[in-house]
């Protein structure tokens, strides 16, 4: 298992459009993914898990990642929180 600490960037928060996009990004790889807020820890891929973080601008996530392509889905993930979900312009 790997892990790795992100902060949510764009102004709008984690909100549906994002939240969609990483449950369809973390589809797309094996491993199971994770995330955690608070000591609240949700399955990375239920749409209806990641909706409930309501993750503001400034929030800080842990994204844990366990499984055959561990290390490609944080890249990729990790990647998508890093650039706002692509928002940062809004």
């Amino acid at each position: 298992m790997i892990e790795q600490t992100v902060t949510i960037k764009n102004r709008a928060g984690l909100h549906t459009r994002p939240a969609a996009a990483i449950v369809k990004l973390a589809s797309k790889f094996e491993s199971e993914f994770y995330v955690v807020k608070d000591g609240f820890r949700i399955n990375g891929k239920s749409i209806i898990g990641v909706m409930t973080l309501a993750a503001a601008q400034g929030t800080t996530l842990d994204l844990e990642f366990d499984g055959p392509d561990e290390t490609e889905a944080m890249s990729t993930l990790v990647e998508y929180f890093e650039k706002g979900f692509e928002e940062m312009d809004e």
